[in-house]
């Protein structure tokens, strides 16, 4: 569970958990960037790279609120010029299933979506846990 001196919202009026969490997940970017760490990208460039085309300002200010909101941790793979890779927090990892129900709504509903890769919908937290050690 997040703690609530961690999670920083725009207005914590609401005791709504959808509300709450829309708070910090609620946007188009953020939720595409989620889908790209479940998918193995850990960059910057990787992100910029994707075919949603997010621009360089957006990508920054929402990896610094995932970050400040404890869902991803950064850490520099590079010193000069320092450059970060991100990774998945517990918390982060388990937004998969939330990913999950909008893409299985989406391939039900949705005229010309494409497909999630292979197995992505019958993946668990732990077992993309264990994917992604395997990995490393």
């Amino acid at each position: 569970m997040l703690d609530s001196r961690t999670v920083k919202t725009h207005s914590q009026n609401s005791a709504c958990p959808i509300a709450r969490t829309l708070e910090i997940l609620g946007d188009h970017w953020t939720l595409v960037i989620l889908r790209d760490l479940f998918m193995g990208k850990s960059r910057f460039q990787d992100f910029l790279d994707s075919p949603e085309a997010i621009g360089a300002s957006i990508l920054t200010q929402r990896l610094k609120r995932l970050e400040k909101n404890g869902l991803i941790t950064r850490s520099p793979y590079q010193t000069r010029p320092t450059r970060h890779q991100y990774h998945l927090t517990q918390a982060g990892v388990e937004t998969l299933p939330i990913l999950q129900s909008l893409a299985s709504w989406a391939l039900r509903h949705l005229p010309q979506v494409w497909q999630p890769p292979a197995g992505f919908l019958e993946l668990t937290p732990t077992s993309w846990q264990a994917w992604r050690q395997r990995r490393s």
